[in-house]
Order: structure tokens, then C-alpha cells, then sequence
């Protein structure tokens, strides 16, 4: 069997104005719902091991929800620690814009601590919930000690902290060094313009320093890529690193949603989006058709609630909304 490390943190969340006349929900959130979306889309032969802190107010339901997935691997549980676990309140303004704001919040990963465990992996999936699950030195460690594919969804190092915890839109310090941490990076659209003043030239220059794609979500219009003409997808096999940059020929390209967006709850698409590209890429799917594929698992988690069961939904074997 092979090893996908997720590195990610479990969110609490608490949901206002989602749906009109609907009161307020609270649910699993954050990398929840990655780890739903690998449970569906991970080809046969893989298992997951969560890189997760839990605070130790939470830490029974979030094992309650990680023994509900059945590509976790045999042992596999959240790191328990003694602090809050991070809650999120989202306020949905419109269909796709709302406010977010945080509070809690789990220590940070070290190498020393994070070093230990990626022993073993073959791949590893990174995805900053929270923008606080590790500083950039230790994924330059990462970068350098770890020999298998690296996909980073940048996420929240877009996002400063105000003092009450609401969260706002900043620059991200870094960016290019960050981007060259991973294989494949992804941000959204909103993300991509905190990369700085020329965010296309800065993905290329990440393509010449070593990465080979970076995606970018835009919602309903689907997504678009820049990749390194070199690269050739994630090694679903061996430990080798895949094919990566250089200076030379980049592609990219508009991948639509097909069949147009669907009318729901889009928290979670981002992530739903990653993970399944992650995993179709670990399957040998060119880029490509593994974005289209990833487009397909965002809008369905349009169409339900939550991620508890969410992995069920995205196989096609639950109809309409869950929590």
C-alpha cells in the first residue's frame, strides 16, 4: 500500500446566512473536507495518514469523524494537544462571498516534529486551513528532505488576523519561495492576487525554480493552470520525483466546469478541488483531465452540507444534503 500524508487542520465551523431562512449551522470543516474528498477519489492502493493537530476540546468527535473514512490508514489519528481547537464563524454575504473569522488554534508544526512523520510516505498533500499549520522554513525542510510529490493549496497565508479573529485578505510574504515548496501549488482567485503586482510572472518563475503547475480555482468559471512543459503529472509509483520546471515552454489553459455551476453550499470547494486533483494525479490522470475531474467534485459538494459523509455524497451514493 502507499502513503498519502495530509497535512491540514480540522476546523469547527459555525455557518450564518448559507441558505436563506436557514438558522445557524455548525459542522466539521477545514481539512475535513479534503479528507473526505480522498476517501472518494484515491486509486485503489493508497491510505491516508493524517498530519493533524486536534485541540484536546474536540479531539473525541474528530477521531469520531476520521473512524467514519475508510481510507485512513490502520492506527492513523489526530495529534491531540492541549489548546482550543480552531473554530471558524463564516457569514455568507452572497452566493460566493463571506466573512470569515477564527478563533483558537493549535501550535504550529516544526521539522523536529514533522520530520518523524513523513517517514514512509509516498506522497504528501499540504493545505494551509488555517495559514499557521507550519512556518516556511520547515516546508523548505520538507522540500528538501522529502523525496516523493508535494501539492500545496496556499490557502490561508493569504489571510492575516485581526485581534477579535476576523480574518482579511494580505500579501503573501514569500510567495515565490513558498510556490517552489510544492510539485503542484494551488490558490484561488481572490489568493492568487496576494502573490504580488504580477502573479502570472511570479507562477512562472515558480515553473523555472521547480514547480511544476500551479492551479488557480475561479468559482463557477472552473479553473485555470500554468504548467512547465516538462511536467508529466505526479509519479503514482516509486518514490522518484516527478518531472519538474525549468526554463522553457509553459502551458496553460481554461478548464470550464462542465454542464455550467450548481446552486448550493460552496464551503469546502476549494479543498474538495485539491484533494481530487491530488488524487487523480496520483492515479497517472494527465493534468488536464485530472482538473476537469477535480471541477466535477467541487460542484457536487456544491450540492451537500458539511463534510461528515460527505465522501459517500462525492461517490454518488447519497442524494442531496447531508449535516
Amino acid at each position: 500500500m502507499k502513503r498519502l500524508g495530509v497535512l491540514g487542520t480540522m476546523i469547527w465551523d459555525t455557518i450564518e446566512g448559507r441558505t436563506p431562512g436557514e438558522g445557524t449551522i455548525e459542522e466539521w470543516g477545514g481539512i475535513a473536507y479534503a479528507l473526505a474528498a480522498l476517501d472518494a477519489a484515491l486509486p485503489d492502493g493508497w491510505t491516508v495518514q493524517p498530519i493533524v493537530k486536534v485541540g484536546r476540546d474536540l479531539a473525541a468527535p474528530a477521531a469520531g469523524f476520521l473512524r467514519g473514512l475508510s481510507r485512513i490508514e490502520t492506527g492513523a489519528r489526530f495529534v491531540e494537544v492541549p489548546a482550543p481547537n480552531p473554530r471558524v464563524r463564516l457569514r455568507y454575504l452572497d452566493d460566493t462571498r463571506r466573512c470569515e473569522g477564527l478563533e483558537g488554534g493549535v501550535p504550529p508544526w516544526t521539522w523536529d516534529e514533522l520530520g518523524p512523520m513523513v517517514l514512509g510516505l509516498d506522497a504528501v498533500y499540504a493545505n494551509f486551513i488555517t495559514g499557521y499549520e507550519c512556518d516556511l522554513v520547515t516546508m523548505q525542510a520538507l522540500r528538501r528532505a522529502f523525496p516523493g510529490p508535494l501539492y500545496g493549496d496556499l490557502h490561508s497565508l493569504a489571510l492575516g488576523r485581526h485581534a477579535d479573529g476576523m480574518r482579511f485578505y494580505r500579501p503573501i510574504e514569500e510567495a515565490l519561495a513558498w510556490l517552489t515548496c510544492f510539485d503542484v501549488a494551488q490558490v484561488n482567485e481572490d489568493e492568487m492576487g496576494q502573490l504580488g503586482s504580477e502573479p502570472l510572472a511570479l507562477a512562472a518563475r515558480a515553473l523555472e525554480g521547480g514547480t511544476g503547475a500551479v492551479c488557480v480555482t475561479m468559482g463557477p468559471r472552473g479553473a485555470v493552470y500554468v504548467a512547465s512543459a516538462a511536467f508529466a503529472g505526479l509519479a503514482a509509483a516509486g518514490r522518484d520525483r516527478p518531472v519538474r520546471g525549468g526554463a522553457g515552454l509553459v502551458h496553460t489553459a481554461l478548464v470550464p466546469i462542465e454542464g455550467g455551476p450548481g446552486r448550493g453550499d460552496p464551503t469546502g470547494c476549494g479543498d474538495v478541488f485539491g484533494a481530487t486533483l491530488m488524487a487523480r494525479l496520483l492515479a497517472g490522470t494527465p493534468l488536464e483531465p485530472a482538473i476537469a475531474a477535480a471541477n466535477a467534485a467541487a460542484q457536487r459538494n456544491v450540492g451537500y452540507r458539511g463534510a461528515t459523509g460527505l465522501q459517500h455524497h462525492l461517490r454518488g451514493a447519497l442524494q442531496g444534503a447531508g449535516a
